[in-house]
């Protein structure tokens, strides 16, 4: 891939390296995903006013009101879903631009990913084609309803804060899976919830800041 496209040469494999040498430095451990951020171009999938900034430890905004998470986000959501095991079936809330369901292709044999906003996914869509990336399932609705007709998943990752889970996305959880998002209403934090054969075990984690989860569907 050029890595001149948007006309800037900063976006070169050596900025990309920059960013994962800092993501160590801020104790992101996981090697197995440090190696498939370094191989991704970050800055194709932000605004070209911004592409300049898509290697900076920073959330920027995407248009419609939503942002592409901080490389550091998207290090420790994958890291934490992932818990150093494989990833076979990935269940994303919040496709948003495709940079965070880029990552998760990378890592699991299928993803499958929910996005409510339908010409914020017409995009990302296209990114994604474009980019060869073929094991994933885009679909446009209403993320807190999950993805019930592939069956269940054993990681789900949400990139927008709720206040609880719904019930039925806590039902597509396998046994032995894990979900991973953000909690919180003044303050937020990064939970992991594990699915155990006797029941489900929360763990609270890192504060962060994400943008609210909406319900319904938008077409326009």
């Amino acid at each position: 891939m050029d890595v001149h496209h948007h006309g800037i040469g900063m976006t070169s494999q050596r900025t990309r390296a920059r960013m994962v040498e800092r993501l160590r430095e801020q104790g992101i451990t996981d090697e197995m995903v440090l190696s498939v951020m370094n191989s991704i171009p970050r800055h194709l999938f932000v605004e070209e006013a911004l592409a300049s900034r898509a290697y900076e430890d920073v959330s920027l905004p995407i248009n419609f009101g939503q942002t592409i998470s901080s490389p550091w986000i998207v290090a420790r959501m994958t890291e934490l879903l992932r818990g150093s095991h494989s990833l076979n079936k990935v269940l994303e809330i919040g496709t948003g631009c495709g940079y965070q369901t880029a990552v998760l292709a990378k890592l699991a044999k299928e993803v499958y990913s929910i996005e409510r906003i339908g010409p914020l996914l017409t995009r990302t869509r296209i990114r994604l084609r474009e980019l060869r990336i073929t094991n994933i399932s885009l679909k446009h609705a209403d993320g807190l309803l999950g993805f019930p007709e592939v069956g269940s998943f054993d990681a789900i990752i949400m990139t927008a804060v709720t206040t609880q889970i719904p019930e039925l996305l806590l039902e597509q959880l396998t046994v032995g899976g894990r979900m991973v998002y953000p909690k919180g209403v003044s303050k937020q934090f990064l939970c992991v919830i594990e699915h155990t054969p006797q029941g489900f075990i929360e763990t609270i984690l890192d504060e962060v800041k994400f943008v609210p989860i909406l319900s319904g569907v938008v077409n326009r």
